[in-house]
């Protein structure tokens, strides 16, 4: 099948080569050596990108300092407006741009063009943002005194995302730092560079025509040959929003917290959805299927486990491993597709060597588990997602697989189901299935589920952009997108005014001299 692959790299202006250093509307010249991005898909070569280096980093921090110093006098509302055509830019080149997202991490083409979606969708939502900077007043026990508080610019706010989101976590944060009057660095996953790539190449000429100064938003493709711990020590950074594994973020988050710096850290999930009797069974199907198999069950929201109710686990088990037997595996730009390939073949082997714990401790595979090889999945990437049967949160079930590997385990009573739910180190995403208003309503208590997000009827993956997203635990605490994370990217200052002649001090205090 021709998926018109030159045709795409050309829209986005991909070329052989390309530079890993960019200052907003300008590319400078990087000095590291080539990287090759190959498609999980077919195994095809995509295109070089010539890394940067830590001296490269470096110059770009402080063009970024100089930058901010010039971005947060500009108003709030008129920052919101370089939004806004960030984000016609992005309607434009949607099918391009959500088709190498596919290409190049393998996620399917739906998800690619809404990834693509939520870049838009923020861009949206920072656009009234930026007119929604508020801050508080409160009443002085001062006569003749006014407070109030307000936000100010934060500084250099660091991006460093994952593969699994290549383009829509950078939009996350960089849009609200950017009405927030702050400027961005981003450094993508080694795994994705040409997304971010040509990302920067579609939003230039906005900068461009906005004159928004060189060194505002900022991309330094490398790897962590070039950068890695100075990224995360660098000073110069009052924030870096972290998006990948637990063992490397709790990494990032000492070395931050070493030098006093503010995080945002993604990190791993092992999202759970409790089915109970009155749960609408096909309405939790579809949300299952979807969320573990969603992006090859990559998503660090996708569905890990499903905790079912004794009294229907066994029908539940059968009609959920005939729909995965239904599933079509293939290329990811094949409309048809329901499930492509991992990432790399080191994902493959990682979720093959799950898959063999798994019977080790005692589970049975139901369905799946095993890999794709021949006509159509020569690139190597490709397996069948598994269900597997676990007594409990055992050993393996307690980590997470970055894989299609869905654990189903029995319950009895909500008071089990609900110490399953929590009982992983984990603690991101969380759902129930019921029609049951005592239950549901118990599960969004405080004695229900731990996660930063719980949800009632609809599966764990796919939050909408106007909800803070992020977990608790072992996910690292960190909120970013909707609600009032843009609090994160600004600095927070009290300020009392006296209007009057006299100077009482606070608390009554007396002092006279």
């Amino acid at each position: 099948m021709d998926y018109q692959i030159e045709q795409i790299l050309k829209q986005l202006g991909i070329e052989k080569i390309n530079p890993g250093l960019c200052t907003g509307g300008e590319w400078q010249e990087s000095h590291g050596e080539v990287l090759t991005s190959v498609s999980p898909a077919d195994g095809q070569e995509i295109a070089g990108i010539r890394l940067a280096t830590l001296e490269d980093y470096h110059a770009v921090i402080g063009k970024a300092q100089g930058a901010f110093l010039e971005w947060r006098k500009r108003p709030a509302p008129l920052r919101g407006e370089v939004v806004r055509q960030i984000g016609l830019e992005l309607r434009r080149y949607k099918e391009p741009l959500g088709k190498l997202v596919s290409w190049e991490m393998g996620k399917i083409l739906q998800e690619g063009m809404g990834e693509v979606q939520e870049m838009i969708d923020i861009c949206d939502f920072a656009v009234g943002q930026s007119r929604q900077l508020y801050g508080f007043t409160m009443q002085s026990e001062r006569p003749g005194h006014r407070m109030y508080d307000q936000y100010h610019p934060l500084g250099i706010v660091g991006v460093v995302s994952a593969f699994n989101f290549p383009v829509a976590v950078w939009a996350w944060n960089a849009m609200i730092a950017l009405v927030a009057g702050d400027v961005v660095v981003w450094k993508p996953s080694s795994k994705v560079l040409l997304c971010a790539v040509a990302v920067h190449k579609i939003i230039s000429g906005v900068l461009k025509a906005n004159k928004v100064p060189e060194g505002v938003l900022n991309l330094v493709a490398t790897t962590s040959r070039y950068l890695g711990d100075e990224l995360f020590a660098d000073p110069r950074i009052p924030l870096i929003s972290f998006t990948g594994s637990t063992k490397i973020g709790k990494r990032a988050g000492r070395l931050i917290g070493e030098r006093l710096g503010k995080s945002i850290l993604e990190l791993g999930g092992n999202n759970a959805i409790i089915v109970t009797p009155a749960a609408n069974p096909e309405l939790a199907l579809r949300a299952i299927v979807f969320g573990a198999v969603g992006t090859c069950g990559q998503r660090c929201t996708s569905t890990r486990r499903i905790i079912v109710h004794d009294s229907i686990y066994d029908q539940f088990r059968e009609k959920l491993s005939g729909v995965y037997k239904k599933l079509k595996i293939g290329h990811p730009l094949d409309p048809a597709s329901h499930v492509g390939p991992l990432v790399d073949c080191g994902a493959k082997e990682t979720f093959l060597r799950a898959v063999e714990s798994v019977k080790k401790e005692g589970g049975k595979i139901i369905t799946g588990g095993g890999e794709l090889t021949g006509q159509g999945f020569e690139s190597g990437c490709y397996v069948t997602p598994a269900i597997a049967e676990v007594a409990g949160n055992t050993p393996m079930v307690m980590e997470e697989t970055f894989a299609p590997l869905l654990y189903m385990i029995r319950y009895h009573s909500l008071e089990e189901a609900l110490a399953i739910q929590n009982g992983v180190p984990q603690g991101l995403s969380s759902a129930m299935f019921s029609t049951n208003l005592l239950e549901a309503e118990r599960f969004l208590s405080a004695e229900g589920s731990d996660c930063g997000i719980a949800n009632i009827n609809i599966g764990t993956s796919g939050a909408e952009i106007g909800g803070a997203f992020g977990g608790e635990k072992e996910t690292g605490g960190g909120r970013e997108s909707g609600s009032d994370a843009w609090k994160t990217y600004m600095r927070r200052q009290t300020n009392t005014i006296n209007y009057s002649t006299n100077l009482p001090l606070a608390q009554g205090i007396e002092f006279n001299v």
